[in-house]
């Protein structure tokens, strides 16, 4: 081979030989599989021993793999979930202090945003002045109803004597026109005596059988009994006349007494009445005062409950509304696991089953049991449910949300947030 030749050689890559064809006339190399007049060899027995326990046992492993598969059930389509509370004001204020960030751990009670206070207790102070108006209002209506109900029953006492009075005046007029009538009839009689007397003395003056005297005290006593029954029947007029008089005033007593009566039950009901509103209007008063306590107390916003803190969007100088979500709050003491099965592995699922919860985020498995399985496919649930009636149906597969509880006590839950990825088994037997 001449020099430049072997530089060639040298020169060309690796491999580039086994490209080249083999020179015309040179034999061929035989082939480990091959026999030298190119026949195939036999495989060795050893080999056959061995690839067929391969096959044997990825049979068996495979065989033992179905069986296995059949007592479990498992997904990828799951997630940790629990309680996440949205934080916001109960009253309007501007914003004076905020006292968490982003991820920090509170706890119950614990102060999370403060509010100006200032208008709060302006109306606190309003509110206390018309529950001490409201009270004062009350103090001066409540003496009025004994009062009222003294006066009524003196007006009813005193009706009840005038009436009496007016009925004794009545009959003593009564028994005075009795007296009188019967006066005024002797009078009548003896004065028709006197002037018959007088009327015979005036005839025997006449005829001298009588002397003047006895003729002149007939005449007065005629006289005297005439102007005697006229004084009777003007007494007897002046009686009757008191009669009608008590009369009237034995009805006008007798109304007096059923007005009396009759409104002081009313004028009671209506003291009461204003004494009830007063009343209201004092509990009314001490309502709004509380409220206006309780909105006080509300400038300061609390956790409700243990957890992290998350979502902030808050800041010192900021005007909030009732409502208005300020931050979010992560509970991650009661925590479980929302896992997405198919329908067509929830034939031998039911709650109570145990599950083994491998958590990507940690690395570790953790144990629990099915808790409830869901009312409705997680698409029911959506915004805009499948509508199968269009004629366009496809029949798809659909997911059913299990709820998963976690045995408490485990090492490594304080790891755990809401949202990270799992993968539930479910132990079917």
């Amino acid at each position: 081979m001449t020099t430049a030749t072997q530089a060639r050689d040298s020169s060309a890559p690796v491999g580039a030989a086994q490209q080249r064809w083999p020179q015309e006339g040179a034999p061929k190399e035989a082939k480990p599989e091959e026999k030298a007049d190119g026949k195939p060899k036999a495989m060795p027995l050893r080999r056959k021993i061995i690839l067929g326990a391969i096959a044997g046992v990825l049979a068996l492993g495979g065989l033992v793999y179905y069986i296995h598969s059949r007592g479990y059930e498992d997904t990828d389509d799951a997630q940790i979930d629990g309680n996440i509370s949205s934080i916001s004001p109960r009253v309007s204020g501007t914003v004076v202090a905020v006292l968490v960030q982003d991820d920090q751990t509170v706890k119950a009670g614990d102060v999370l945003v403060e509010l100006d206070p200032a208008d709060l207790d302006v109306t606190v102070a309003q509110v206390a002045a018309q529950v001490a108006q409201a009270q004062a209002e009350l103090d001066a209506e409540d003496p009025n109803v004994p009062i009222t109900e003294t006066t009524n029953h003196a007006s009813q006492s005193t009706a009840g004597s005038d009436l009496q009075s007016s009925l004794a005046a009545l009959e003593a007029s009564k028994a005075d026109i009795q007296n009188l009538s019967a006066q005024l009839v002797q009078a009548e009689a003896n004065n028709s005596t006197a002037q018959l007397e007088k009327e015979r003395s005036t005839k025997l003056v006449q005829a001298g059988a009588v002397t003047a005297s006895d003729y002149d005290n007939r005449a007065n006593t005629a006289a005297a009994t005439a102007a005697n029954v006229e004084a009777i029947r003007q007494s007897l007029m002046a009686a009757k006349a008191r009669e009608g008089e008590s009369e009237a005033k034995v009805s006008s007593a007798r109304t007096h007494l059923e007005e009396v009566k009759s409104n002081a039950p009313r004028q009671i009901a209506e003291r009461r009445a204003n004494v009830a509103m007063r009343r209201a209007n004092l509990d009314l008063a001490r309502a709004q005062l509380k409220q206006a306590q309780l909105n006080r107390s509300y400038a300061t916003v609390h956790a409700p409950i243990g957890g992290i803190i998350g979502k902030k969007s808050v800041n010192v100088g900021d005007r909030v509304t009732p409502g208005q979500e300020l931050m979010a709050l992560s509970d991650n003491t009661d925590l479980w696991v929302t896992a997405n099965f198919r329908e067509t592995q929830l034939e031998k699922i039911h709650p109570g089953q145990k599950v083994s919860i491998h958590v990507d985020a940690v690395g570790q498995d953790f144990a629990g049991s099915i808790d409830s399985l869901g009312g409705a496919t997680g698409a029911r649930y959506s915004v805009l449910p499948p509508e199968n009636a269009t004629g366009n149906y496809v029949k798809v597969v659909q997911r059913i949300p299990m709820r998963v509880r976690l045995d408490p006590g485990q090492a490594g839950m304080e790891r755990l947030r809401q949202g990270m990825s799992v993968e539930p088994t479910v132990t079917l037997k």
